[in-house]
């Protein structure tokens, strides 16, 4: 992926998304925010109260992939690894959670 530094963020990228991680105790949703900061993407994903500003952000225009980690301290500190593509208004991939195992996630553009 490209450094997140330089590259030219497309507006279909920016915003607020509804993202839902399908874990096996079922669906959590979660809202990812994502902004350019001077050309830089950052952003914050927050759910069941916590608000966490995103780690490592990257995105790759050439083909849509987007890669994040996000460091929940609920219910459980856990270092949750997203990786998915970008696709129009909506995203889909996979979150490692450490010990938790792999998950779809998947997400719509508000």
């Amino acid at each position: 992926m490209e450094n997140n530094s330089d590259i030219n963020i497309p507006d279909s990228v920016i915003g607020v998304w509804s993202v839902t991680i399908h874990g096996p105790t079922g669906p959590q949703e979660t809202t990812l925010e994502l902004k350019d900061n001077n050309g830089e993407l950052i952003g914050t994903q927050s759910a069941m109260g916590q608000v966490e500003d995103l780690l490592d952000l990257s995105y790759d225009s050439g083909n849509g992939e987007i890669a994040w980690i996000n460091k929940i301290k609920k219910p459980l500190p856990l270092s949750l690894k997203f990786r998915g593509v970008v696709e129009g208004d909506s995203i889909s991939g996979h979150v490692n959670a450490a010990i938790m195992g792999k998950f779809p996630f998947t997400g719509v553009k508000k």
